[in-house]
């Protein structure tokens, strides 16, 4: 058993924020199942939504996100982390973040996006994840008191609840796979911070990367703590439809600078269903495209840059310009060919304004994480903002009443890990068939339009995928592939039932059964253990 100040699992904005600061107080251990720089953060293209101008506000922040989370918000944790977002921005810039300036000049090169009504997102062109995610990174691998451990998957927490000590709820530390030597490793920490991302995976079709299969939120729920509105599945509305290329988003961005979607005809539709056309937010976007595709039998919609100069693509957007050119399509004269797909979690893990979660110790921040800032559908860019925000918090937070030193049961000998007479599994064909049925059952039930019948059926089968799963994984030694695949299925398990509970649509969750919101504000699902 190894002991730390600090458990972090994840290597995104929120975890490596969170560890910079918290190595000030103490040691700090950060997990992450493979490289550093695998995260939702290092994929993000677009940037981070924060008042920089002065024709920009924090009301119109706020206003914006509000609207954009259809009466879902938490009013005041979406003022709280608006108006704190400059003063994290600041401490970024000084960690060697660099955000696209104006020309020469000192000024920020401000983006808008889907939903803004300013342009406020900082932006490093259109791959401001990586580069935040390498400035991060540097500053995490270059401390004496973080260790990185890489390659290391988290298996479960352990809680004084599941050992059965009879005191208050709190988590002591966890387990985790090392996938170099096959160990498993038992970790003791009073202050555990989950910042493990979303479960995209969970779908067919997503913008994710491997890694995000739901791992913060399984594991969260396993150990009983309260998960909040995972109906709320954002889809992004433009990723890129090639069969050489997977998971390859189309930056909100490229809208933002004059980008239209058209249809088969080459005409415009998105005014036929919201005044801000091509700028709407992404919820409204994304059921558009669907009713489109649907509606005239393609197979995809079109998004039209072609009213932009090739230089100007090529400095604003050299990723997606690159990719796009990589399989023969000139974005500067043709436009690019886009569908929906998974792309952002806005339920999770219940925390308050500070990640606290319902299990004493116990942290969650990002998109593993519910704060009440997206209510039913994220106003683009705000995760980012979200995720260095809360970081700071927690970290002050646990300073402020828990430091380190200020243990509960530090003497207490966490049980080893035991395989017992677990035998390695021989047919990984298994696994792949139920990873394969999971996604499948969530594309094609548990979409962008949902109906009550579609929903059933997709209760019923994870029911029974969840049966066969544990089985696995009682009965054979745990791998990477094993646990994905357990931490999927509870995942899709809690977007079905909380789907299945909401009887209205708002935001993100449609449905053609209750096809009209109850009410102007809505209430929170909220998920105990099943």
């Amino acid at each position: 058993m190894e002991t730390f100040d600090y458990i972090v699992v994840g290597s995104g904005i929120a975890g490596l924020s969170f560890a910079l600061k918290a190595a000030e107080t103490g040691r700090v251990l950060v997990l992450t199942k493979r490289r550093g720089e695998d995260s939702n953060t290092a994929w993000a293209q677009g940037g981070v939504a924060c008042v920089t101008s002065a024709e920009d506000s924090f009301e119109l922040h706020l206003r914006d996100t509000l609207d954009a989370g259809a009466g879902l918000c938490d009013e005041e944790v979406a003022r709280g982390i608006i108006e704190e977002g400059p003063e994290r921005i600041a401490e970024l810039v000084g960690l060697g973040v660099e955000f696209d300036r104006r020309g020469a000049s000192a000024e920020p090169d401000l983006g808008r996006e889907g939903g803004h009504s300013k342009r406020r997102v900082l932006h490093s062109r259109d791959s401001t994840g990586r580069e935040i995610s390498d400035k991060l990174l540097a500053r995490v691998r270059g401390h004496e008191g973080i260790d990185l451990r890489e390659d290391h998957c988290a298996i479960d927490l352990l809680t004084t609840g599941k050992l059965g000590l009879g005191v208050e709820d709190r988590v002591l530390g966890l387990y985790a796979l090392d996938q170099g030597s096959g160990e498993v490793h038992t970790f003791r920490s009073d202050r555990v911070v989950l910042c493990t991302g979303g479960g995209g995976k969970i779908y067919l079709y997503t913008t994710n990367p491997d890694t995000a299969t739901g791992d913060g939120m399984a594991m969260a729920w396993r150990a009983g703590a309260e998960i909040a509105n995972m109906e709320f599945v954002q889809f992004h509305p433009t990723c890129l439809f090639h069969h050489q290329v997977k998971n390859f988003l189309v930056s909100e961005a490229v809208r933002g600078e004059g980008g239209v979607l058209v249809g088969t005809d080459g005409r415009e539709f998105m005014s036929k269903y919201d005044a801000r056309g091509s700028l709407a937010p992404r919820d409204i976007v994304a059921r558009a495209i669907d009713r489109e595709i649907k509606r005239t039998g393609s197979r995809c919609m079109w998004l039209d840059i072609t009213s932009k100069s090739a230089d100007f693509l090529r400095q604003r957007f050299p990723l997606i310009h690159e990719t796009c050119m990589s399989v023969g399509i000139d974005i500067a004269k043709e436009p690019i060919p886009v569908v929906p797909a998974a792309h952002y979690m806005c339920g999770g893990v219940a925390t308050d304004a500070v990640g606290r979660t319902s299990i004493g110790g116990l942290y969650a921040v990002g998109e593993v994480a519910c704060t009440g800032l997206h209510g039913a559908n994220r106003l683009a860019s705000n995760s980012l903002l979200e995720g260095v925000v809360v970081a700071h918090r927690a970290a002050e937070d646990i300073r402020r009443h828990f430091p380190p030193g200020r243990a509960v049961g530090r003497e207490i000998n966490l049980p080893a890990w035991e395989s017992g007479d677990a035998g390695d599994l021989d047919e990984l064909v298994v696994i792949y068939h139920n990873w394969d049925e999971i996604r499948r059952t969530m594309w094609d039930y548990v979409s962008i339009v949902r109906t009550d019948k579609r929903l059933r059926r997709a209760a019923a089968r994870l029911r029974n995928l969840r049966r066969e799963v544990r089985d696995f994984y009682w009965n054979f030694k745990v791998t990477r592939d094993l646990l994905d695949l357990r931490n999927l299925v509870d995942t899709a398990s809690l977007v079905v039932d909380s789907a299945l509970a909401r009887r209205e649509s708002r935001g993100l969750h449609y449905t053609l059964d209750h096809p009209e919101p109850l009410g102007e504000r809505g209430e929170p699902t909220v998920l105990v253990r099943w």
